[in-house]
């Protein structure tokens, strides 16, 4: 066997093997990165339709999540290791990639809901529509593919970031990347680090693809 080939045979040897337990890494990360999108949505969207009608609270929302995305992920996970009520494990790992994740959602919702013509607006006042009638049935539609590339960018960081979390004892499939730098230099340390990390990386693509998916079912040809 030539060295170049080495480290793939090692590497599907090490997946005939333990295949069972990268496959359940791989549905801890979907899970982790699939919650920790639909907090930073519900949270991020929210602050978006909150603060995109005044510069101050805007600009505010969005340097604070910006700042976010600043810190280094270790240095914050280690933070969170701290706090009684987080400590190890999933909870300071969820909050961290909520934290992380929120900066595009929010950006993206502001920018969506200040595209929207406002001719189309003052129109919808003129029927008679509220303004929680218009924001939910003419602005967040009409808003709806920016804001979903926001959610779409958001995903992709996290998948990436998620994987930090095995620092922590976090699941996912970081932790066959830490268990593979933990004994660097081992018979199957190459092959563990090299599984986590495509791991990741074809759930990047799905996820990616997934999102094209839902963009032509959930918006109009008209929109696009």
């Amino acid at each position: 066997m030539s060295p170049d080939n080495s480290w793939w045979e090692n590497l599907r040897a090490y997946l005939e093997l333990r295949w069972d337990m990268v496959l359940q890494d791989a549905l801890d990360h979907v899970l982790l990165v699939l919650l920790s999108v639909a907090l930073a949505t519900v949270i991020g969207v929210g602050l978006g339709v909150a603060t995109y009608r005044t510069k101050r609270p805007r600009d505010l929302a969005l340097a604070v999540t910006g700042t976010f995305l600043t810190i280094p992920s270790l240095a914050l996970f280690s933070i969170f290791i701290g706090i009684p009520i987080l400590g190890l494990g999933s909870r300071s790992v969820v909050l961290g990639l909520v934290m992380y994740g929120l900066l595009p959602i929010v950006r993206n919702t502001v920018v969506g809901l200040r595209e929207v013509d406002p001719a189309v607006v003052e129109s919808a006042q003129g029927m008679g529509m509220g303004r929680w009638q218009r924001l939910l049935r003419i602005e967040l539609p009409l808003a709806w593919p920016v804001i979903l590339t926001g959610i779409r960018v958001s995903t992709l960081i996290l998948i990436g970031i998620a994987a930090i979390g095995a620092y922590i004892n976090g699941p996912g499939l970081g932790v066959q990347i830490f268990s593979g730098l933990s004994h660097i230099g081992g018979a199957s340390a190459l092959s563990e680090v090299l599984a986590g990390t495509l791991g990741i990386v074809v759930l990047a693509i799905v996820f990616d693809a997934l999102y094209v998916v839902v963009a032509r079912l959930t918006i109009p040809r008209g929109v696009r």
